[in-house]
C-alpha cells in the first residue's frame, strides 16, 4: 500500500470490473482484509460485505459508511488483499473459497513487490487455474467459478494454518501474521528485562500482541491490581485472551480492541508499551510512536510511568521531552533503546 494517498493492490484489484473482464455479482460480494479508498467509491459496488481485523482500518471503513457487518453467509464473489506473510496469506485464500457460493470466484490483488507472484501460484494451487491483469506494478489474478476448492485437502491444510498454536515451549500460543509471532521479538525482551518490580495499581499495555510483555509486567509486580491490554489486531488480542488465562496473578485484566493513537478512555498509574513503527506497509512510520507516547501521556495520572521500547534510531525524544517530567534511557542493545519517561506532578 502507498503512502502517498494512493493503494495501489485496491485499485488493481477492482481492475477487472471497471474493464469489463468481470461483471458485479447482484448478490454482492465478501471483501478480506477490506481497505478503504477511492476505488471502492468510483462505481457502485452493491452488497459489498467489508472484513477487517485491523482496528484502523476497519474503523476507515466504517467512517466511509460501507458494510463491515459479516454474517458469515456465502457470498458469488470473494475479494481479497493478501498479506505479505505467506502462511496467512494462504489461509485467507482457503477462507475466501470456503466462503464461496457454487460457482462462486475469488479475485485477489498484490503488489509485485509484496509477493504477488507467489500469491498467485498458491491460489492456483487451491483455485485452480487464473486469469491475471498487471497494472500499476501489482497484479491481480482470479479464479474461474468455484463449487469447491481444486485441492480441498490443501485447502483445509492451508485454513488450519491461522489456528493457534503453542511457541516458546507452550509457554504462549500464536499464530501467522502477528507481530514476531512465533518468537520474543528482541525490543520487547530488553524492556523485559528492565521492568522494575515495584509497579503498582492500574496499568496498561499498548500495543499488547499475543501478551509478552504484559505477561512479563504481572510476573515482576505482584502490586499490580489491573492490567489492560490494547491492540489494533483482533487476531492478535484473540491470542493474548487466551495467553493472559495461563499467568497466576490477582489482577483484573482488561482486553481492548482499539487503536492507541485516537487516545485511551481512561487513566492509569503506569504504562508499558512496544510501540509499532510500521503500519500496514514495510516503510517507517514514527508517528505512530508519538502519538502512542502522546496517548500514553494524556492517559497517566500525574507522577504514572512509562516504561517504552523503541528502535534506537527512531525520534521520540522530543516527544517524550515535551510530554513527561524526567526522561531516561534505562538500557541500549542491539539497536533498541528503553526508556523510563515520568508524568510531572500537579
Amino acid at each position: 500500500m502507498s503512502t502517498d494517498g494512493n493503494d495501489s493492490p485496491l485499485e488493481t484489484l477492482l481492475l477487472p470490473f471497471a474493464s469489463g473482464a468481470l461483471a458485479w455479482p447482484d448478490d454482492g460480494a465478501l471483501f478480506l482484509r477490506a481497505r478503504d479508498g477511492w476505488p471502492l467509491h468510483r462505481q457502485p459496488l452493491p452488497g459489498l460485505v467489508c472484513v477487517q481485523s485491523f482496528k484502523p482500518e476497519y474503523d476507515r471503513l466504517q467512517r466511509s459508511g460501507l458494510d463491515t457487518d459479516d454474517t458469515q453467509r456465502r457470498f458469488p464473489l470473494a475479494l481479497v488483499l493478501p498479506p505479505r506473510q505467506r502462511d496467512e496469506a494462504r489461509a485467507l485464500f482457503a477462507e475466501a473459497i470456503s466462503r464461496l457460493q457454487p460457482g462462486g470466484i475469488v479475485v485477489a490483488s498484490m503488489a509485485n513487490d509484496e509477493g504477488a507472484k507467489s500469491g498467485e501460484a498458491d491460489l492456483a494451487r487451491i483455485g485452480g487455474p487464473l486469469q491475471t491483469l498487471s497494472k500499476n506494478k501489482c497484479r491481480v489474478f482470479w479464479t474461474g467459478p468455484l463449487n469447491d476448492a481444486a485441492d480441498e485437502a490443501l485447502a483445509a491444510q492451508w485454513q488450519a494454518l491461522d489456528a493457534p498454536r503453542p511457541i516458546l515451549d507452550g509457554r504462549f500460543v500464536s499464530r501467522p501474521g502477528v507481530f514476531a509471532w512465533d518468537r520474543v521479538d528482541a525490543a520487547s525482551a530488553l524492556l523485559a528485562r528492565h521492568l522494575p518490580d515495584d509497579l503498582a495499581g492500574v496499568g496498561a499495555d499498548l500495543g499488547a500482541g499475543y501478551g509478552y510483555l504484559a505477561a512479563e509486567t504481572l510476573a515482576r509486580n505482584p502490586r499490580v491490581a489491573a492490567l489492560d491490554l490494547y491492540e489494533a489486531e483482533a487476531r492478535a488480542l484473540d491470542l493474548a485472551r487466551i495467553n493472559m488465562r495461563k499467568i497466576a496473578s490477582s489482577a483484573t485484566l482488561g482486553f481492548h480492541w482499539h487503536d492507541v493513537t485516537a487516545g485511551l478512555p481512561q487513566r492509569y498509574d503506569f504504562i508499558v508499551s512496544n510501540p509499532p513503527f510500521h503500519a500496514q506497509g514495510r516503510a517507517d512510520r514514527p508517528d505512530i510512536g508519538r502519538r502512542f507516547i502522546a496517548a500514553a501521556a494524556d492517559a497517566l495520572k500525574p507522577g504514572g510511568r512509562l516504561w517504552l521500547v523503541a528502535n534506537r534510531h527512531l525520534p521520540y525524544e522530543s516527544v517524550l521531552d515535551a510530554r513527561f517530567g524526567s526522561v531516561r534511557t534505562v538500557a541500549q542493545q542491539d539497536g533498541f533503546k528503553a526508556i523510563e519517561a515520568i508524568k510531572a506532578g500537579r
